[in-house]
Parts: structure tokens; sequence; C-alpha cells
């Protein structure tokens, strides 16, 4: 076992793990950050996607030895101080982008790296951006829409009526 220590959505935390331990399997076990969600350990659909350092990694292809030192972002570093949700997370809510959840962490913290690299992404960047997220449930329509609105986007001629 080795001593990892990362700094998680603007704390120092630290955990034991073994060489083989995936840093999606530490955030969730060893730091219980379980916001990280685990779809399929193969890099497939995108459940577990966090930022290190900035960029949006599937944390089921990194080791947690790997990340030592590095600056995590997870779902749960999204929220607003106060514990509101932060925009990419109420665009999914006001937008339906959501049904099952599962892959809604994935999703929002892809989406928040898209809108770091790229403000105001046309709906066809959006759907490119996205393609390595696998959402089971709602046939992507109002995810692209509700990353389209956190955009700041005008999505009101896009089929999508928001909750009231």
């Amino acid at each position: 076992m080795t001593k990892v220590t990362l700094t998680v959505n603007g704390r120092a935390m630290s955990g034991e793990a073994e060489g083989r331990t995936l840093l999606s399997a530490f955030l969730r076990e060893e730091l219980g950050l379980t916001g990280t969600h685990i779809g399929c350990d193969t890099s497939q659909c995108g459940a577990c996607v966090v930022h290190v350092d900035g960029k949006a990694v599937k944390s089921c292809t990194m080791l947690a030895q790997e990340a030592e030192g590095a600056k995590i972002t997870t779902i749960e570093g999204m929220a607003n101080a106060d514990g509101s949700l932060g925009v990419i997370q109420q665009a999914f809510q006001d937008y339906h982008g959501l049904q099952c959840g599962f892959c809604t962490p994935g999703m929002v913290m892809s989406a928040a790296a898209l809108l770091a690299e790229n403000p105001k992404p046309t709906e066809d960047e959006v759907r490119h951006y996205l393609d390595g997220n696998i959402c089971r449930c709602t046939g992507y329509h109002n995810i692209i829409r509700a990353v389209l609105a956190a955009s700041g986007q005008d999505v009101s001629g896009l089929g999508v009526v928001a909750a009231e």
C-alpha cells in the first residue's frame, strides 16, 4: 500500500492505495466521494469523468498513484460554495438532461471541460465532445440542450421546455 495525496475539490486529501487501484475506486472507496460513478471500468461509458489538473479524464483509466500531487475536481466540487447547484448542474435539471442520473456526473464534468475550452459551442461541437459519454436513458437530446443552455445560449427554439 502506498499513501496517495491529492488536492480534491480544493481540499488536501490522502489515503492508501495498492498499485493497481484505479483513481475512480480510490475516490469512491478511500476518499468517500461517491459522485464519481463506475459504469464499465473499460473507458467506454464516461460516467467516471473527473478533472485532473484541469483536464477531463476518465478516472477508470488512471491509477490512483499516477494522480499523486494532482488537483482533482469531482462532481462534488461542481456545486456553488453555498451548496446550491452550479450552472451546468442547474441546466441539467432545468432542461431535463437526466433520467436515472447514473451518467450525469460524467456528463456534467465533460460539459464543464468543453465549456472551459469553448464557452459558446455549437450543437455539433457539443455532440462531438460528449461522444465518449454514454447515456442509456435520455437519447441525448436534452443533455445537448442543457449544455447549450449552460453556455448561456438561447435554446428556446430547440424543442425543449425548461422546467417550471
